[in-house]
């Protein structure tokens, strides 16, 4: 009885996963310092209220539906005859979405059944569970979108995924997967796990590996793998991972409770450029995760990693989510530094695609937080007729950054 009140309140202390990030929520609840300052605080809040005045102020006006099935009012999909939002322009480049996970299961959760295929995907931000649907704008950060009570039922269905079993995460299957990448013309994705550092059922690389083998869906799904910075096998596991096919490796400061820079971590990068992993970072702040884990996702924290690597091809997941004005200038400056665009509205991706010309920047859907068109409906609506940009940004740089990786094993 001792032992099992102790795996749940562990596990209480770890159940704040969120949309573009999670972490502990007993972190300690240091005061601003030299790490994290005043400023970086004021920061966060100034860009939340510039967001929300700019947002349909930018080049293509409001871009504003109701729940993702309403992106069918947008040329490139339609509801079909179940209701399911599909795209039709099939003429479209097929694209490599670089950011997925599949349904989570820890600690004392019934173990999901990843082969299991279900009638609609439920996702963790799910847009869709009312008619008609949330108020999705294109403009905003994504969280932006979500009440407070969705963002409440995302912390107790975080919570479910390590107690008692969480019904989202059942229908967050590789069929499910493969059926949404199929109506939005999606022809690989990248699967990335987390490791949280739990006292058991805190498997998931070995678990989403073998799913995806017994699938038969490595054609599709491109493994990823991840270690937590403080489990004394990381460097065995990581060769472990490496040697059965996985390309990425998954890094979440905020969630894993470690700055980029730290010397564990530099560590870890040295055996990544070694294997020839692409490093994955979750980066920046978010806005709904606990605030005493913000000061590790900070920008600049993760410089030291990029400039002492030049080697190692590193993801910024999310550009930086709303600390992307910090983010950007990190792709600008260093050849390695690639950008997730999930989460960002159109007109900072519009910003970020005049910036850097379209070279480095990725698809990406954080799946299944979100439905994959949430994301990809923004990058067709900056690329309008720009089809070298379209093709680069929907798989030409994730091919190119594949590639990349590949050649330096």
């Amino acid at each position: 009885m001792m032992r099992t009140h102790i795996h749940r309140r562990r596990f209480l202390q770890f159940a704040a996963l969120s949309a573009a990030g999670a972490c502990l929520p007993s972190c300690s609840n240091e005061e601003p310092g030299e790490r994290y300052t005043a400023a970086d605080i004021d920061r966060l809040a100034q860009q939340r209220v510039q967001e929300g005045v700019q947002s349909s102020q930018g080049p293509f006006g409001p871009l504003r539906f109701k729940g993702y099935r309403g992106l069918a009012e947008l040329p490139w999909f339609e509801l079909d005859t179940d209701g399911e939002l599909r795209m039709v322009d099939l003429d479209l480049p097929k694209a490599i979405d670089m950011h997925c996970h599949l349904g989570m299961s820890l600690l004392l959760a019934p173990e999901v059944d990843l082969h299991q295929r279900t009638d609609r995907v439920i996702h963790l931000l799910d847009c869709d569970a009312t008619e008609p649907g949330c108020d999705l704008d294109l403009d905003v950060y994504i969280n932006r979108n979500f009440t407070d009570e969705a963002l409440d039922e995302l912390w107790w269905g975080s919570a479910a995924q390590g107690l008692w079993g969480s019904k989202r995460a059942v229908t967050q299957t590789i069929p499910n997967l493969l059926h949404e990448m199929n109506t939005c013309n999606v022809e690989r994705a990248s699967i990335l796990p987390i490791a949280f550092d739990l006292p058991f059922g805190d498997d998931l690389t070995e678990r989403w590996i073998e799913a995806i083998d017994i699938a038969g869906a490595g054609n599709r799904l491109i493994l990823g793998c991840s270690v937590h910075p403080q489990d004394p096998a990381r460097f065995t596991r990581l060769r472990d991972y490496a040697a059965a096919g996985a390309r990425i490796i998954k890094f979440h400061p905020t969630m894993q409770r470690a700055y980029p820079d730290s010397p564990v971590m530099m560590e870890l990068y040295a055996e990544c450029e070694r294997l020839g992993l692409i490093v994955f970072f979750h980066c920046g702040r978010a806005g709904i995760e606990p605030e005493s884990t913000h000061r590790y996702a900070l920008p600049r924290h993760y410089e030291a990693a990029l400039k002492t690597y030049p080697g190692v091809q590193f993801v910024l997941g999310h550009s930086g989510a709303r600390d992307v004005a910090e983010a950007l200038p990190l792709a600008l400056r260093y050849d390695n530094v690639w950008l997730d665009t999930h989460g960002q509205g159109v007109t900072t991706l519009n910003t970020m695609l005049q910036r850097t010309g379209g070279e480095r920047m990725l698809f990406g859907t954080d799946w299944p937080f979100y439905h994959l068109a949430a994301s990809l409906a923004k990058l067709l609506i900056i690329t309008e007729d720009q089809p070298g940009k379209r093709a680069a940004l929907l798989r030409g740089n994730a091919q190119r950054l594949l590639h990349l990786a590949q050649r330096n094993t």
